[in-house]
């Protein structure tokens, strides 16, 4: 009679290499991971993806060097369901050679980016690793290195998320950078360049995070969400992807009385304008990207009614909300990434206009604020504007205005428009009055007079007397007006193809 509990010869040797890959096996290389406080990418990989769904690619493959081992060769890969949303991941594995880059992963990666370009599969990207294997620079027949292509292909064709849990250098850093949404942790550290090769380049050394700590990825805007460790990177993950489930149950709405006093009587005092995104939208929907750049705006995603938006505003707890080139920047690109995926945007307005001066003017302004109105005149997906308070000049213009045909376009009591700001046009409009002017004390009570004067005449009444909005609007109906208007809009049509491409940043 045949022994059912004995394996056949070459079922064990799969099983057994298939156990080999796995943390039980390798207590040494899970005890040098846990020493330097970070996770292995497998205890990642069991907190990312929904249980008994992960597949896995390229598990027993081994290095490609001569007497080298490693599991998995440093990468561990596959498919999956991530908060029931099918998924492919890829996790560089640092107990692995550092989670080095070498001949045989980068085949394996560039066949898991392959596979999410043609079934159009979200990737997310677990970044811990010490760029180019040197050991694999000798191997025979190397294959071509297609990874950073491929996936640079994948920019606007399926959502891209990266996560840096510890160090990220060298081809690691490009894949970051090439992502849509980077997530790191308090304690991580990237760079183009790795200790070794800075120090043979330029004659020092330096530690890993005394060449990229976060907190300069952080202020630079490469760092889209910072988080305390592994568990809110993962957290931060699920969430971003969880908002391209465009439709979700309505979330709790905050109280939206609170809306009728946010914005201060007195219009110079300064207000934060998160506490109205977060008014707007789904009580712990709101997930903001780029907090630590662009300080005059904010970008954030979040769910109105369980519907998915973007919202882009401009800050006046920051230059007074006036739009300067990290500003620009930050929300160019987030506009770029809504309208790839179909969400739509919501404009809150209040800016006093562009930044000016002659430092502004070294900063290439210019160019980059006419990124922001390149990017919504270009863009397909709905725009619903709200004026909260200034509405002046080309920063108006570009901030959801009217010729940008928003699908409604909303101002509350405390909206103020103008073709530019009032207190520069009393100066060209009565210059030979001002100049007239016997002492500069009276010179300054006429320009005050005449400023108020001017500002009576472009109040949010008269201004929609005029026509310049769509409505003027109790703040506490912003959020009922906004559902109605999505409520209206034609959800979009699935789509085969690409529709633009995400520029890194």
């Amino acid at each position: 009679m045949k022994d059912e509990t004995k394996l056949r010869a070459d079922l064990g040797l799969v099983l057994e290499a298939q156990a080999q890959r796995l943390d039980t096996a390798r207590p040494d290389a899970v005890a040098r991971q846990k020493k330097r406080g970070r996770w292995t990418a497998r205890q990642a990989l069991e907190a990312i993806v929904d249980e008994d769904s992960f597949v896995e690619f390229g598990g027993l493959v081994r290095p490609a060097t001569k007497g080298m081992a490693g599991a998995a060769d440093g990468l561990v890969m596959g498919f999956a369901k991530v908060g029931g949303r099918a998924a492919d991941l890829v996790l560089y594995d640092y107990s692995v050679y550092a989670g080095t880059q070498s001949a045989m992963n980068h085949a394996k990666i560039s066949r898991m980016f392959l596979h999410a370009e043609k079934h159009k599969l979200p990737v997310i990207c677990w970044l811990d690793g010490g760029g180019a294997r040197p050991h694999d620079m000798h191997v025979p027949a190397r294959p071509s290195t297609e990874t950073f292509v491929v996936f640079a292909r994948l920019s606007g064709l399926v959502p891209t998320v990266g996560i840096s849990p510890g160090r990220a250098f060298a081809g690691h850093a490009n894949l970051a950078g090439l992502c849509d949404v980077l997530i790191a942790t308090e304690d991580s550290a990237m760079g183009m360049a790795g200790p070794p090769l800075v120090e043979a380049a330029l004659g020092k050394k330096y530690t890993p995070e005394e060449i990229g700590p976060s907190s300069v990825h952080w202020a630079s805007g490469v760092i889209d969400v910072l988080v305390k460790d592994e568990a809110e990177a993962i957290a931060a993950a699920k969430k971003y992807l969880g908002y391209f489930e465009m439709q979700q149950a309505p979330g709790e709405a905050p109280d939206q009385m609170l809306l009728r006093d946010i914005v201060p009587e007195n219009p110079r005092r300064a207000y934060n304008v998160r506490t109205v995104v977060q008014t707007l939208c789904d009580r712990d929907s709101v997930m903001e990207v780029k907090a630590g750049y662009g300080k005059a705006a904010v970008t954030a995603f979040g769910r109105i009614a369980g519907r998915t938006v973007g919202v882009i505003a401009n800050q006046p707890m920051y230059l007074a909300g006036a739009m300067d080139t990290p500003a620009c920047l930050k929300m160019a690109r987030f506009i770029q990434i809504c309208d790839a995926f179909d969400i739509p945007l919501v404009v809150l307005c209040d800016t006093p206009g562009l930044m000016v001066g002659p430092e502004v003017e070294k900063t290439g302004l210019m160019r980059h604020s006419a990124r922001v109105l390149s990017a919504l005149a270009n863009a397909t997906i709905p725009v619903l504007t709200v004026v909260l308070r200034k509405a002046y000049g080309l920063g108006y213009y570009i901030m959801g205005s009217r010729p940008l045909e928003p699908a409604v376009l909303l101002a509350w009591p405390t909206a103020e428009f103008g073709g530019m700001g009032l207190e520069g046009a009393v100066n060209i409009i009565h210059a030979k009055e001002l100049d007239a002017t016997a002492t500069p004390a009276e010179r300054a009570e006429l320009h005050a007079g005449l400023t108020a004067e001017l500002k009576r005449s472009n109040t949010a009444v008269e201004s929609a007397a005029k026509f310049l909005y769509d409505d003027v609007i109790d703040p506490a109906d912003t959020r009922e007006i906004l559902i109605r208007t999505l409520d209206t809009l034609p959800n979009p049509a699935p789509r085969a193809a690409r529709k633009r491409v995400i520029e890194p940043f």
